[in-house]
Formats: C-alpha cells, structure tokens, sequence
C-alpha cells in the first residue's frame, strides 16, 4: 500500500461499548444534535406518497460511536429485508482483495492476471492496485462524474455495463470484461469502470482456487463471519463469477456492519480483518481521479470530516465519518436524475450530526 497524505486517524472503539457482532447496541442522539432536524428529514424521506426528490427510501441507518442513534425503515420494511447493493458491491471485492494480501496470496502492485490476454499483450501491465484505483487504462463507457458526488450513466446505445450485466456479457461478466481495449497508458488516467470489478471479483476467486460455492464459502468465513453479517447475498453469473461490480443484497443493519469495519481500519473486536492500512490506502484520493474523488473501490469526499464512501445505483450510500465516528447507510430507489438530490440528503444527515464548531 502506498503512504497515506493527510488522512485523519481513525477512531479507536469506544470503551464499554460492544461490538455488534451478534447484536447492535442503541444509543442516543448526542447532545448537540438537533434531533428535531433530523426527524423532519428522516419524515420527509419516509413520507407517502414517495416525495419527488428522492423517491423511495428503503432504510437509514445511522451508527454513532458504536450505538445505534437513528433508523428507520419504509413501512413495508423490516430490519433484516435485503435490497441490491448495486455499485456498493466494489467495496466488497476490495475488501476480499485486502483479505487476500493479508494471507500472503496477493501483491497489488503484481500485474492483473487476466486468463484471456496474450503474454504480449499490453493490458498485461496493469497492476492489480491501479484496477483497484480506477486507473487502468481500459476503455469502458458507464458513467461521468456530475460534479455533485453523482454520476450520470450512459445510455443502452453507448453503455458498456448494460450489456454487460444484462445482454451478451451476462453470462460471464469477467470474459465480457476482459474483452476491453487499452485506450490509456495504466496510471494515468481515470475512467470508472464495472468492468475492472469484475475482473477483481474473478482474480479473488481463482486465488482461493474454486468457483461459486468457494467463493461464497471463502466470504463467509473471512468476511461475514467474523463481524456478524448474516444477510450478505452474493450474486453470480452462469460461469460462477461473482457479479462484484453490482450484484450483492445485504440488510441495511449489515451494511451498517461493513462501513463499521472500515471506520475501525478493518480490525473488529482486536482481529486484524483487512490488513493495517488497508482502509487507508482504500481512502487515499487518486490523483488522477476528477477532484480527488476516487480511491480504491471508495469513494472519498474533499473535506474536514474525512469522509469515505461506498456508493450504488439508485442512492444506495454507507457513508463512513471518521471525524464524527459515524456510519450511515440509505438504502432506496431513486431514479438515476435524481440521485443528486440522494447525494444532498446523505450529506445533510451527516451534518445533523456535525458540531457547529466544526
């Protein structure tokens, strides 16, 4: 991993508080939060009808030094309902990623071994790290940055990830993948691209040397077990690949525990889950991303809090506040031109919990 610039510490567990492997602890709202503000918002999402701006919001969730201090579900809802991660499932992928070099079994600075290119093909370059970055060189049309932490996806005529995920490449998303061209030199540019996560999900399983049932198998036991997920759904394709660019259900509680793992540098409960500065290197800005934006399969937001974020399609957000030892998950359906307005929510939520000093 490289040196970390300018990230602030992340905090320790609080003392006397559990960890929520088997259970969360509930909290309440901190003193200075205006728990007014917080309950027109979170009424405001959850009104019906749906409100326009933000259309259907499944679940939010919000962890404070460890205790549940707010959530809400739709009223149709339950806490242990799963819904699609979509691009959230990146996070996934890196994290068994940074499982992988913890064991031994990874380098990222090693090329990205890719079944389908020739010894002398020049996409044999690529490094592992720089597909986790985001900068690998490869052509693949999906989306552009909006300039408001949402991204614009590309139509059906000009998208790469639609047929991907649902034409010719659905079968088997790593081939389909491996199929796209080198337009940049590797590092020096960056496209955000699905495709490269699916090659990252099939690399971690044929590390672990199997398929479908190892791969599940293997984020069980070094993944969900050991921090208390019980919902986690992977997806997979007909030729057993692990449809890690989009494809993964989970409750909104699991996400919670997932973000929780992150804001804890990836140690739960005294083990080492990912490796030390593993999390650290996952929310150091890329250079060359626009504005800082991008890490490794995170995204990471300029500012004095630190934060760090997994992101999905239809305004699915865990958003991890190192500075506010804050963890907050929405989960929901909204259509892609108004995700700016999910972006804007989330990032209100997190200044409810802001001090005014701050």
């Amino acid at each position: 991993m490289s040196e970390p610039v300018n990230l602030l510490p992340l905090p320790p567990q609080p003392e006397g508080v559990a960890w929520p492997t088997d259970e969360w602890p509930t909290g309440e709202l901190d003193s200075r939060v205006d728990q007014s503000t917080l309950e027109k918002m979170l009424d405001h999402a959850f009104s019906l009808p749906e409100p326009e701006d933000l259309d259907r919001t499944h679940a939010v969730v919000a962890i404070q030094h460890g205790k549940i201090v707010a959530e809400r579900y739709a009223h149709d809802v339950e806490p242990k309902d799963t819904f699609l991660s979509w691009s959230m499932a990146k996070s996934f992928v890196c994290a068994c990623v940074g499982i992988l070099v913890r064991q031994g079994k990874l380098d990222i600075d090693a090329p990205m071994p890719v079944k389908e290119w020739p010894a002398d093909d020049p996409r044999r370059k690529i490094t592992i790290r720089q597909m986790l970055n985001m900068i690998d060189g490869l052509r693949f049309r999906e989306a552009e940055d909006m300039g408001d932490g949402g991204l614009r996806y590309y139509g059906a005529d000009e998208s790469d990830v639609i047929p991907m995920l649902f034409g010719e490449g659905k079968p088997d998303v790593a081939a389909y993948a491996s199929t796209l061209p080198k337009i940049h030199e590797p590092g020096t540019h960056w496209n955000y691209n699905s495709g490269g996560s699916n090659l990252l999900a099939r690399l971690v399983s044929e590390t672990i040397g199997g398929g479908e049932a190892e791969m599940r198998a293997f984020m069980q036991k070094e993944l969900f077990d050991p921090i208390g997920i019980t919902t986690a759904d992977p997806r997979f394709d007909e030729a057993g690949n692990f449809v890690g660019s989009s494809h993964f259900f989970a409750s909104a509680r699991d996400f919670a525990r997932f973000g929780y793992l992150c804001l804890r540098g990836g140690n739960w409960n005294g083990k080492q889950i990912l490796p030390e500065g593993w999390v650290d290197f996952c929310r150091t800005p890329s250079p060359q991303s626009p504005n800082g934006i991008y890490g490794a399969h995170f995204w990471t937001i300029p500012g004095s809090l630190g934060t760090f974020e997994c992101h999905g399609a239809g305004g699915q957000r865990t958003t991890i506040v190192p500075k506010l030892d804050l963890v907050i998950v929405r989960l929901g359906k909204t259509e892609p031109h108004k995700v700016g307005n999910t972006v804007r929510f989330c990032k209100s939520l997190v200044d409810v919990f802001r001090p005014t000093a701050d």
